[in-house]
């Protein structure tokens, strides 16, 4: 049990404060699970589903290691090595292996706060890295634009690694940019992340464009003729709806899951599903517990809840505000989210959008708890055994590894070599400035 260091007197006063604004948790038995009481998969369908991944790759639609290896190390993989162990990380060399991953699409995540600000500097720094990264493990790594290559990769032994831009801010309001983006060898680009463009609304931020705004609607034309994915992971349901009735190609979701179990604004509403089946599209799986177990997201919405409260009590005092936080954390911690859990959400995607329309989409080194049974890359397997173990066909099992979203990537492929004859490139450059809100004045 980790011991709480601040003084108990500051946590009383904590409590005190928080007593006037947030209500007393329920006692829910989800935040007791452990991992003594998971059951893992029996081992011989583990093996079988290991027989399946190599015959498919398995595609994973994001995973932050870049973020990590900037962060952690300033982007020098010399003092951060994924060839050694990395307890720290969810992902290494030797359990991406283990994990049997046959395609990984590593982010080249933007932060919401460079909007306007040196976002396309920072895209590029990702970017570099990403490719870095790959020419640094060439034993293990295959840099792979089409779905060729992801085939060839799988074939080799190697894993593919792709590039998907998550933030469309990277941009910075220039179709220019996209384009230079892509022949980098961006695959993907989210819309948005946690902030609304100045073309696109975020499913976490105020709307201001009701959805897709012309250029934003360009946006989407100009990927389309590309051949760069729309993922619209992050995006309001408005931008979701504004997407699927422009775009000429599949669309992806590559981190989100179903919102109907777990109530995120991140994840798919039912009642767009049934679009994303039409368009041909495919929504992949995001592992975060707040997005996989409603009890956690609701506990982290009380969290929120409480560290709104400490700066109104603690007036703004950043030091007096952590240390009360951290010990209401010790007295309320989250309820854990598990691989059973990320299995219903998979089995109510199937439901709803239809077994060609899943994948997954961990979210691996960019979350900050992850469901037990799912620790890292290397317990793939574990869930496609517990979805043989629910029923799930060989062919469901290839279809949810691997084969929906390389059908999606090769539909894309096949509308951008028509497009490309049909037309040349959008132009279109507007301000990468996010206009006010209604009702406000820009400063």
């Amino acid at each position: 049990m980790r011991i709480v260091t601040f003084p108990r007197p500051l946590f009383a006063a904590a409590l005190g404060v928080l007593a006037s604004f947030v209500p007393a948790p329920a006692q829910s038995e989800a935040g007791s699970v452990s991992s003594s009481t998971i059951q893992r998969p029996d081992s011989a369908t583990v093996e079988h589903a290991l027989e399946l991944l190599d015959q498919v790759p398995l595609v994973d639609g994001h995973n932050d290691l870049p973020w990590q290896i900037r962060e952690k190390a300033a982007g020098d993989m010399d003092s951060l090595d994924i060839a050694e162990p990395q307890p720290e990380l969810h992902t290494d060399l030797d359990r991406l292996r283990q994990g049997r991953v046959g395609a990984q699409f590593f982010a080249a995540y933007v932060p919401s706060e460079l909007i306007a600000d040196g976002a396309t500097r920072f895209a590029l720094m990702q970017i570099d890295l990403i490719h870095r990264l790959v020419d640094r493990y060439p034993d293990t790594f295959v840099f792979a634009r089409t779905v060729a290559d992801i085939e060839k990769a799988h074939d080799s032994g190697r894993i593919a690694a792709l590039i998907g831009v998550e933030g469309g801010h990277a941009i910075e309001g220039s179709l220019d940019v996209l384009r230079a983006l892509y022949d980098l060898g961006t695959r993907y680009m989210t819309l948005t992340h946690w902030k609304s463009t100045a073309w696109a609304d975020a499913a976490t931020d105020h709307p201001l464009h009701q959805g897709l705004s012309p250029f934003g609607e360009d946006v989407v034309r100009e990927m389309n003729r590309l051949g760069m994915l729309v993922d619209l992971s992050h995006v309001s349901d408005s931008t979701m709806m504004d997407a699927l009735r422009i775009t000429e190609a599949p669309v992806i979701y590559s981190h989100s899951s179903a919102r109907a179990l777990a109530g995120h604004t991140r994840n798919v509403p039912d009642a767009i599903l049934p679009a994303v089946a039409d368009n041909g599209g495919v929504v992949m799986v995001n592992f975060a517990p707040g997005f996989i177990n409603e009890e956690t997201r609701l506990h982290g919405e009380r969290a929120d809840a409480v560290i709104d409260s400490l700066r109104t009590g603690f007036s703004g005092d950043s030091a007096r505000i952590h240390e009360a936080f951290e010990g209401w954390r010790e007295e309320n911690p989250a309820p854990k989210a598990t691989l059973s859990q990320v299995a219903d959400h998979v089995d109510h995607l199937v439901e709803v959008a239809g077994i060609d329309h899943v994948g997954l989409g961990s979210d691996y080194d960019g979350i900050d708890d992850v469901p037990i049974g799912l620790e890292d890359v290397s317990r793939f397997p574990d869930l496609l055994a517990e979805l043989l173990d629910r029923g799930y066909s060989d062919t469901d099992i290839r279809k949810l590894a691997g084969e929906n979203f390389m059908r999606v990537m090769r539909d894309a492929e096949a509308v951008s070599e028509r497009l490309r004859n049909e037309r040349g490139p959008y132009l279109g450059t507007i301000s990468p400035e996010v206009p006010p809100e209604e009702g406000t004045t820009a400063p």
